[in-house]
């Protein structure tokens, strides 16, 4: 009887160390620190992904973030632009003409600490512009709308975000038909 009882005891140790080294493994996994407002400001790129109707386009883009503010320095008007224009090679022409548009996305941003992000409430201003044709210009006003909020997620430091271009006024008259533009950026990461 005596020789079983060293096996035991041995064994029983075993099963101890065993849990102990599997118990500190616990405590093992990387810090994520916590987002804070700050986090979100800097250069971007993104994928844009813009939808009207049954057409879809995607470019790579770039925007600054400011403390409340989406700095579009090249904002993409050419589904604007073609919208106000019907012929394809006077829209082209007046999208050359024009340049690049600037455009600034004012938002609000509060810390959801349960989830790491921060929630991006967007506060769009009309898009004024004067579209070059036939010799004059046309004032177009951009109605631009943000139904849903943004994200900006401390894991990976992206920001995700969506709005639309609802309605546009051409000198005074609504366009119509019209389909509703959506640019979407699902993932935009920091330069």
């Amino acid at each position: 009887m005596k020789k079983y009882t060293v096996p035991r005891l041995l064994l029983v140790v075993l099963i101890m160390l065993t849990g102990l080294s599997l118990f500190s493994c616990n405590s093992d996994s990387p810090e994520i620190p916590p987002v804070k407002l700050e986090d979100i400001k800097g250069n971007y790129k993104a994928r844009l992904i813009t939808i009207q109707g049954n057409f879809r386009t995607e470019k790579i883009i770039g925007f600054t973030v400011k403390k409340d503010t989406i700095a579009f320095e090249d904002f993409p008007v050419s589904e604007i632009v073609k919208s106000v224009i019907k012929d394809p090679a006077k829209a082209e022409a007046a999208i050359k003409a024009m340049g690049k548009v600037k455009y600034d996305l004012q938002y609000n941003a509060t810390v959801n600490a349960g989830n790491n992000v921060l929630e991006l409430t967007f506060t769009p201003k009309i898009m004024e512009l004067q579209i070059p044709v036939d010799g004059t210009n046309k004032k177009a006003m951009v109605l631009l709308n943000a139904k849903q909020k943004g994200f900006y997620v401390g894991m990976d430091q992206s920001l995700r975000f969506a709005f639309s271009a609802d309605k546009i006024t051409v000198d005074g008259l609504e366009i119509s038909p019209y389909d509703a533009i959506n640019y979407n950026l699902p993932f935009c990461i920091k330069n």
